[in-house]
């Protein structure tokens, strides 16, 4: 698989939509059980490079380690993103954040309520202030760079 290829084939954002996050929730009323099904999102990530784990790509906020990497499309106008972390809760909260912001356009990505989706899955009542912390922290790297790519 090429480097394009794992971006554009992850399934957070395009087979795995936001809705189906949300019909999830909502079935699903237990919180225990929101956390295993956030846990099993995380495990659709698709891998990270090794290579790619770099300052650069370090998402600095979080309490756990979190890396980012981007790639736009030039044909259709799409910021394609993945995100890995060393803590399971991350990576599926990470998850959560591809589901909504991956594939889509910098103008789309930057005009997303992110945190009305995180209000509609009321996450922030149910992780740490430091997850949420970290959760802004990643938001805002990708945010960073869908403006700075809307401006190039």
């Amino acid at each position: 698989m090429t480097a394009v290829q794992t971006f554009t084939n992850n399934p957070l954002g395009t087979s795995i939509t936001l809705d189906d996050v949300l019909e999830a929730f909502e079935l699903l009323d237990d919180w225990e059980d929101r956390y295993a099904y956030i846990i099993d999102l995380g495990k659709q990530l698709p891998a990270f490079p090794d290579e790619a784990r770099t300052e650069e790509n370090y998402v600095h906020g979080c309490q756990s380690q979190v890396w980012l990497l981007d790639y736009f499309d030039d044909a259709s106008g799409n910021l394609y993103l993945l995100i890995d972390s060393d803590a399971i809760i991350v990576r599926g909260l990470a998850a959560i954040i591809l589901v909504a912001l991956n594939g889509k356009s910098p103008r789309d990505l930057l005009t997303t309520d992110i945190d009305e989706l995180f209000e509609q899955l009321d996450l922030m009542r149910h992780i740490s202030p430091t997850r949420g912390n970290g959760l802004r922290a990643m938001v805002g790297k990708i945010r960073d760079t869908a403006a700075a790519q809307q401006a190039s």
